[in-house]
């Protein structure tokens, strides 16, 4: 007894049943997205606190720059006042508002401002003290020279006004880098995971449909009658159970199929006997054996006698199917010329299709397959002799055999009437007879396409009629590696 060996969480994958699995497949996919969207969102949420914390601080760098100009102004004012007035009032007023300046350039400092530009306003503005603190005689002088002063603080204004703009350039362009930055990585991890969601959906979908191929095979194989192959479906644990029912079934199929042929055979012989029986009392009636019969009795004992006949080639076509069928199951393959096979069953006709005048062709290449010859001569022997059969005198005979991609077709053409529209749906089942018999002909056993099926079907191909306006031709069909 052999043991395999499954990795648990195979195992305990396979313990799920399909929906299960398909519920956990959607809810792997849906988180994978997900979490993607989500960090989309979140960086997408970041970028934008971003955005908006760099506009305000731009906000703030410009209106800071604003500020010390203004603060510029008002210092001029206060210092010019305070020297020509020399009032304490306005010196507070200067002291207070150069404090604010040098806040505001400290602000400026710690948002990029080069200290260098700071520390020159700065020394302009310890100067102007400097002055505001000389003696009242020096008032008129100093206030020249304070007025020169604030001139080169306008200008150092209109150098950190610049610089504010700069700064400001600067940070909006490296935020829309990192803006760009951001896109780049967020649309290469949205489509990553796109790309890894599909190829999971694809992998999980193609895991998930081997379970059905295996179904949908064994079920092809239980529809051709292949029974001898067990049926074992690995998977979810549902679609293993379906695989339990399907084998349940191949063996119910299975004992059926030997009821069915040993009923046929008994049946078939026990009927033989009483048969025989019955054909010697005809014959011993018909020779006179137990006394001289009128014309009449005569009459009765050959109808006696041509139903036996009947009734025992029925008998025989019974046996004769059931042996087919179980031969189907038993192929004894080997490199077969097609062709040759054809030309040889209708050399071995060639009386019967003489009888009636016919014309016979065989038209194609030579092919070699892997056939049971004694089947499959058996079954174009059945098909020729269909279309002998039903052919008008003097007619055309036609078996053309032709290389398709991946099979080999033959075509029985002949001029008979076709088969009846009523008649095609069940032409190929045992002991069906349609309803165009030829009138020149013994009525058929029924069984002759039923064997053509059996064969066929075996040998993995298939018959069937092919619609050609009135005509009706048989088609036959291989499988062949091209």
């Amino acid at each position: 007894m052999s043991m395999s060996v499954r990795h648990p969480k195979v195992a305990s994958l396979n313990g799920l049943s399909f929906q299960q699995l398909l519920l956990l497949a959607f809810l792997l996919i849906a988180g994978l997205l997900g979490a993607s969207s989500l960090r989309a969102i979140f960086t997408l949420e970041q970028l934008m606190g971003q955005s908006r914390q760099g506009a305000a601080e731009a906000i703030q760098l410009s209106a800071a720059a604003r500020n010390l100009t203004a603060r510029s102004q008002t210092l001029e004012r206060a210092a010019r006042q305070s020297l020509v007035l020399a009032d304490a009032q306005l010196r507070r007023r200067f002291e207070e508002g150069a404090r604010e300046a040098r806040e505001i350039l400290q602000r400026l400092e710690l948002n990029g401002l080069p200290l260098e530009q700071s520390r020159r306003w700065q020394a302009h503005l310890a100067e102007v003290a400097v002055l505001l603190d000389a003696p009242a005689a020096q008032s008129l002088e100093n206030e020249r020279v304070v007025a020169a002063m604030f001139l080169e603080i306008d200008a150092l204004n209109a150098l950190i006004s610049q610089e504010v703009q700069d700064i400001n350039s600067r940070r909006s362009s490296a935020l829309q880098d990192q803006i760009e930055a951001s896109r780049r990585e967020v649309t290469h991890q949205v489509v990553g995971v796109i790309v890894l969601a599909l190829v999971l959906a694809l992998l999980l979908g193609v895991w998930l449909a081997r379970p059905f191929k295996r179904l949908e095979t064994a079920i092809r194989l239980l529809g051709d009658n292949e029974l001898d192959k067990p049926v074992h479906i690995a998977g979810p644990v549902d679609i293993r159970r379906v695989g339990q029912q399907l084998e349940w079934l191949r063996v119910r199929l299975l004992e059926l199929d030997a009821d069915k042929a040993r009923f046929l055979r008994h049946v078939s012989h026990e009927l033989k006997t009483p048969l025989a029986s019955l054909r010697e009392g005809v014959a011993l009636l018909q020779d006179g054996v137990t006394g001289e019969l009128s014309a009449g009795q005569r009459e009765v004992v050959t109808i006696l006698q041509q139903n036996t006949l009947v009734l025992q080639g029925e008998i025989e076509a019974l046996l004769r199917f059931n042996a087919a069928a179980f031969e189907a199951r038993q192929l004894r393959r080997s490199n077969t010329d097609l062709l040759a096979l054809l030309e040889a069953q209708v050399e071995a006709q060639r009386l019967q299709w003489q009888a009636r005048k016919l014309e016979v062709t065989v038209e194609g290449k030579p092919v070699t397959l892997p056939l049971d010859a004694e089947k499959i001569a058996s079954a174009v022997g059945n098909l020729l002799s269909n279309a002998i059969r039903f052919s008008p005198q003097g007619g055309a005979i036609r078996i053309v055999l032709s290389h398709l991609p991946g099979r080999i077709r033959v075509d029985f053409i002949d001029q008979g009437p076709g088969v009846d529209e009523n008649d095609q749906s069940r032409i190929f089942e045992p002991f069906y007879r349609g309803v165009r018999q030829p009138q020149d002909a013994a009525r058929g056993t029924g069984i002759g396409l039923s064997i053509v099926q059996e064969y066929l079907t075996a040998h993995g191909g298939r018959v069937e009629l092919v619609k050609d306006g009135d005509r009706t031709p048989f088609r036959i069909e291989f499988p062949h590696a091209t």
